[in-house]
């Protein structure tokens, strides 16, 4: 990992480049949520709350975007709200997407994958998102595989989420991610979450009841040399939880639009979102507010733990 000092392309925020040097905690978050995920102004809001929960719990936020062609650790307020107000007319960047982004010098808001890129690049060891982008339903002919995993395989990140998006096929994204040797840990669990729900009906790999108890294992995994990342599933507070049946069939519909459509590549995931909140009337747009800022506050507790090593 090359030093951030060093990094040809990155930009990090004062108070980010600070705390990094004082080996204080740090979280990265990501942006696609900001410009794709949510509307305006609640895009903007919830960007500011997810910053203000990392905050109070005691580390430092990073949120990251591609700014005119540089890989931005920490966003200020005002570029925050540029890219909120500006919505989805600023691109989704994956790993794929960075070297033209970069040479191009345009800009763009950065998914699972393209966060933990600059993440590692600062020395960021934690970073906390909503969920996981995974294998889609029907892969087997599309071959339809978000980078997110591959990420998870390579980048020495430690994803803290409420599971893989329940639009996905989750048997076949914990298949993926075993074939590549990602450690899926449940947060006080042992069933992976799966985003608007706490249980997906799956296992996860391990159960970890304390952030102190998931610090030491990102730490034996990148000391013994194994390198890769790993996703640390936290389920959605109760409170806020969604009944499985009503996201089923939230999910069914939305998929049958899909296909009518011809929706495709990286539109599917933000359209069967907002497919999934109109089919609730909007429960499933508040419970990702709320498992997004459950994220955010594990992660900081995650990062506290890991700065006292």
């Amino acid at each position: 990992m090359p030093a951030a000092a060093a990094h040809p392309f990155l930009d990090l925020h004062p108070e980010v480049a600070a705390a990094l040097a004082a080996g204080a905690p740090v979280v990265a978050l990501e942006s696609t949520i900001i410009s794709h995920g949510m509307p305006w102004p609640q895009n903007a809001e919830t960007a500011l709350a997810v910053q203000a929960e990392v905050r109070a719990h005691g580390a430092v936020p990073a949120t990251t975007a591609v700014v005119d062609g540089r890989l931005v650790a920490g966003l200020s307020d005002a570029q925050i709200e540029q890219l909120a107000r500006a919505g989805a007319a600023t691109p989704k960047a994956s790993r794929r997407d960075l070297p033209v982004l970069l040479a191009q010098g345009r800009s763009g808001t950065t998914t699972v994958a393209a966060t933990m890129v600059i993440a590692a690049a600062a020395g960021i060891r934690v970073f906390a998102t909503g969920g996981i982008g995974g294998v889609h339903r029907g892969a087997a002919t599309t071959m339809d595989i978000s980078a997110d995993l591959l990420e998870l395989a390579r980048t020495p990140v430690a994803v803290v989420c409420a599971g893989a998006k329940s639009i996905l096929d989750l048997g076949l994204t914990l298949e993926f991610l075993e074939t590549h040797g990602v450690s899926v840990l449940g947060y006080q669990t042992d069933a992976l979450p799966a985003f608007f729900c706490r249980d997906s009906g799956f296992a996860v790999d391990a159960r970890l009841d304390s952030p102190a108890d998931i610090a030491r294992v990102m730490q034996a995994q990148w000391a013994c040399g194994l390198g890769g990342g790993l996703l640390v599933c936290n389920p959605i507070p109760e409170a806020h939880a969604l009944p499985r049946a009503l996201v089923d069939a939230a999910i069914a519909e939305a998929l049958a639009d899909c296909a009518a459509q011809g929706i495709s590549g990286k539109a599917v995931t933000p359209f069967l979102l907002q497919r999934v909140n109109a089919r609730t009337g909007g429960q499933s747009l508040a419970a990702n507010v709320q498992l997004v800022l459950n994220n955010a506050r594990l992660a900081a507790q995650v990062a506290v733990a890991d700065a006292a090593r």
